[in-house]
């Protein structure tokens, strides 16, 4: 390949579309899903039987306005404004701390107006994506990835700071787990020395052991995880509830209409527990089925992080990857019995406002770097990426072969 093949490459050619289709089946399921537990869900909590799905509705599309909006602002805007954005959900986590509670949702993780609701977790989810790929991006173009005082003193004082806060103030154990997973992950990708990494992850279990340790309920939804038979009618109920929905869809389900578990039996049916309702009523099949899409999309994912123009690019996606699998695994995990239950919703499908939007914005990021992905072979990149100095960050895998007579493909 010549160098105009090679320059060529990094230009703006066919997305990725199979991002947007699998997002819009995900969501379809969601809405279906949705729908078909309004009645259910209206018996428990009150309301019209379709006040549900209609709030979800109005919630996909604004999902779809961010996506639109993200895929479309150049990057360079994005990494331009990365610190006020993580300096605007910082403040939102500070109004949701003060935010007055309700006795259905009694943690402070909710900013409330009126019949508006957003979580701020999620906003913090999305700039500090941003922030952090244009923070290693910049310290890897500096070489300045192994300097501790100025990368890795900097990363411990954020993790602390939020664990202190979302997991801490917040009750939010999941949320930040997933935090811990995009910058794990994210730092890994960058370039970071691993005994850093290693240091950081110690940092993370330590902390999460403490607050195991130190609070109550946490102790035992831990007993509950590790014997759930024994605790079904006290602090085990949701894990036992959502085994006996995803028992009673076997092998094909119950089908669309039928089941109990929404009326009252399994808690946060729409949210928490979507995957349940979700096994209970398409079985077996249907949950590889919904297993499988995550897996693609998941996958499509990766094959754009190898392909990124930038460090800053793949950075982007390697976080954004790693904050719906970790968050896919989290949800799943809980509802089968191998994680303990977290709170923590399933994207794309579960029923949330703010969780689509913000899920939405970030793949409209990733749609848009698909438009960019570089064929070039690593010394190709390393030499004419023009954007992060010579660094190029570690591989997920291997680099595309600049001597191959393929095509460049979304």
């Amino acid at each position: 390949m010549g160098r105009t093949d090679t320059v060529s490459a990094t230009r703006r050619h066919r997305p990725d579309y199979w991002l947007v289709v699998i997002t819009v089946v995900l969501l379809s399921i969601g809405l279906i899903l949705v729908y078909s537990i309004g009645p259910a869900l209206a018996a428990t909590r009150g309301g019209g039987a379709n006040s549900f799905v209609g709030r979800q509705f109005v919630a996909v599309l604004m999902g779809a306005v961010a996506f639109l909006v993200t895929s479309k602002v150049p990057l360079k805007l994005w990494r331009r404004w990365q610190w006020a954005l993580l300096g605007l959900a910082l403040m939102g986590t500070l109004v949701a701390l003060i935010t007055p509670v309700i006795p259905a949702y009694p943690a402070h993780r909710w900013i409330r107006l009126g019949g508006f609701s957003l979580q701020s977790v999620e906003a913090l989810k999305f700039a500090l994506v941003i922030a952090t790929a244009g923070f290693l991006a910049i310290q890897a173009k500096r070489g300045e990835l192994a300097n501790n005082r100025t990368t890795l003193y900097p990363m411990m004082i954020v993790l602390g700071g939020l664990g202190l806060i979302v997991a801490g103030i917040q009750s939010d154990l999941g949320s930040m787990g997933v935090i811990v997973a995009m910058l794990g992950a994210m730092a890994y990708v960058a370039g970071l020395p691993l005994k850093r990494i290693v240091i950081i992850g110690l940092i993370a279990i330590v902390g999460a052991v403490l607050l195991i340790s130190s609070t109550p309920y946490r102790r035992a939804r831990l007993a509950t995880y590790l014997d759930p038979a024994a605790h079904c009618q006290t602090t085990g109920y949701q894990a036992c509830q959502a085994l006996i929905a995803i028992g009673s869809g076997g092998i094909a389900g119950l089908g669309l209409g039928q089941g109990a578990q929404a009326y009252g039996y399994l808690p946060e049916a729409q949210n928490d527990s979507i995957f349940a309702i979700y096994a209970e009523k398409f079985g077996f099949i249907g949950t590889m089925l919904l297993t499988a899409l995550f897996v693609t999309l998941f996958a499509r994912m990766r094959i754009i992080v190898e392909r990124a123009p930038t460090l800053f690019s793949r950075l982007l996606v390697v976080g954004i990857l790693a904050w719906l699998s970790t968050q896919t695994i989290i949800n799943i995990g809980a509802m089968i019995g191998l994680l303990p239950l977290k709170g923590i919703t399933l994207p794309l499908v579960s029923y949330g406002g703010t969780s689509v939007l913000f899920v939405g914005a970030a793949l409209g990021l990733v749609f848009q770097i698909s438009h960019y992905t570089n064929f070039a072979s690593r010394v190709s990149q390393r030499k004419g990426d023009g954007h992060e100095g010579n660094h190029d960050g570690r591989r997920l895998g291997r680099t595309y072969n600049a001597d191959s007579s393929r095509r460049i493909r979304a």
